[in-house]
């Protein structure tokens, strides 16, 4: 999904995963969202519409009651302004470093010039070797740094609440990490991009300086060195301006020359219009020229990647608010073994289904499976295949693997490739040994013992007064495992 999407799917992915007490968002209202973004979108819309239209949904509605979640997304928009602000910047401060030397004198071996070219040449290099090396590790020192602070200041910060621990705190601070780690392919084009523009836009800026302040002053080039012979000097120049004088046709002066602009000798300078033009049309090749191409790769990558910013769709989370626009509401068939269920308990399983499966989710109760009758199950009981099915234990009863396991492995042939999760319920149990946590315990392993050797994974809740946040948690553990 494109970028706005993206970042408004993440905000109410925080929101309805830290707040799993529904204080900011009840099960009503995620329900109303899924439906309502479900009529927008159309049955044959793609996932990626619904789950967009669905956020968009979402935040004007929430964004009425808890309008700092609606500042937070605005926050963490990217500033398009302040990339323009970087390349202007650079330019300016590119004409401000045409001072090549004190006064009108030029040092051809100590120019800025030559540190920006052997700058661009370092970038180039790292650049070059980071598929080679680890990426990480080369673009780090390609300029790591300042692509970070870039995207800090252009990706913009969330002031989290004073109460970091409520739910809005919670959902705040999620979305930022969140959206940081998301957007994280898309900043690092969308940094580069800036970044290249930036450093063309200042080499520029050096030159556009260089050529005003020629107009209203005459610089005279010379050079000197405690070390280097005109000979070597000649040699080095040459190679540094080659790009220019392959652009312009102008040559770089004699051996002779050089040796006669050296400070000390006479004439010990000459005008500077010729190394002038080499410099400039060197920092046109060398800097410049590389530096937009490498800035149009850049949006290309980032175009790219803000058309299609990746979100975990095959998270639980996903799944759930998805399940029920693809398919239709969730229809649950809860098969009891040896169990009447008691009024108190099956509220609480309606409530416990309507929290997993959204509020739309139809729940059919079967009669009971008489103890014995695991092999031959009726009709009744066996899942119809339309969707989820419960297999539900007391967990007051003693768990056997030829009775309790091969119930689970008959409804497992029946469900035709759906999940079948058992739930145990410890109303009774809990009723019988009430704050006897040792006791609990011990009979939850005993379940454990024998469903784990069939790979059962069970989920256990007091029906009669469910952790909503805790099952939540359960179901999607097991449900994640399953995508």
């Amino acid at each position: 999904m494109n970028e706005t999407s993206a970042l408004e799917v993440t905000a109410v992915r925080a929101i309805e995963t830290s707040d799993r007490t529904r204080e900011l968002w009840s099960d009503a209202d995620r329900a109303w969202a899924s439906r309502a973004a479900a009529e927008v979108v159309g049955e044959g819309a793609a996932v990626d519409a619904f789950v967009g239209r669905r956020a968009k949904l979402a935040l004007e509605r929430i964004g009425s009651r808890q309008p700092v979640l609606t500042k937070a997304v605005a926050a963490l928009r990217w500033r398009q302004w302040v990339g323009a602000a970087i390349v202007v910047v650079a330019f300016l401060a590119g004409m401000a470093f045409n001072r090549l030397g004190a006064g009108q004198r030029i040092n051809l071996l100590a120019p800025p010039v030559l540190a920006l070219l052997a700058w661009n040449v370092v970038v180039y290099v790292l650049l070059l070797i980071a598929p080679v090396v680890r990426a990480g590790k080369a673009r780090e020192a390609a300029g790591g740094f300042l692509r970070r602070l870039v995207a800090r200041i252009a990706g913009g910060a969330v002031r989290l609440p004073r109460d970091r621990t409520g739910p809005v705190g919670e959902a705040v601070a999620t979305f930022a990490t969140d959206w940081a780690r998301f957007a994280a392919p898309l900043y690092a084009a969308r940094t580069a991009r800036i970044l290249h523009v930036a450093a063309a836009a200042f080499a520029a800026g050096v030159v556009v300086g260089l050529y005003l302040r020629g107009l209203a002053v005459e610089y005279r080039a010379t050079w000197e060195s405690t070390f280097l012979d005109p000979s070597t000097v000649h040699a080095l120049l040459s190679y540094a301006l080659w790009p220019g004088t392959l652009v312009t046709g102008i040559p770089v002066p004699s051996l002779e020359a050089i040796a006669a602009i050296r400070s000390g000798e006479q004439p010990a300078s000459v005008n500077a219009a010729e190394w002038l033009h080499l410099l400039a049309a060197t920092v046109a090749v060398v800097v410049i020229l590389p530096r937009i191409v490498l800035g149009l790769v850049a949006w290309a990558v980032e175009h790219r990647r803000a058309a299609r910013v990746k979100l975990p769709l095959n998270e639980p989370y996903f799944n759930r608010i998805v399940r029920g626009f693809k398919g239709g509401p969730v229809r649950l068939k809860v098969v009891p073994y040896s169990y009447q269920v008691p009024p108190e308990s099956l509220g609480g399983l309606q409530t416990v289904v309507a929290r997993t499966f959204g509020g739309s989710a139809a729940m059919v109760c079967a009669s009971p499976v008489n103890y014995g009758d695991e092999d031959t199950l009726p009709q009744a009981a066996l899942p119809d295949g339309s969707g989820p099915a419960i297999a539900l234990f007391n967990l007051a009863a003693t768990p056997e693997a030829e009775a309790h396991g091969k119930f689970v492995e008959a409804m497992r042939t029946a469900a035709a490739g759906h999940p079948v999760i058992v739930l145990i319920d410890e109303a009774a149990f809990r009723a019988r040994n009430p704050g006897d946590g040792k006791r609990l315990e011990e009979r939850r392993v005993a379940w454990r013992d024998v469903l784990d050797n069939r790979g059962i994974s069970p989920v256990f809740v007091d029906l009669a007064a469910p952790d909503l946040a805790a099952v939540e948690k359960q179901f999607d553990a097991l449900l994640g495992a399953r995508t």
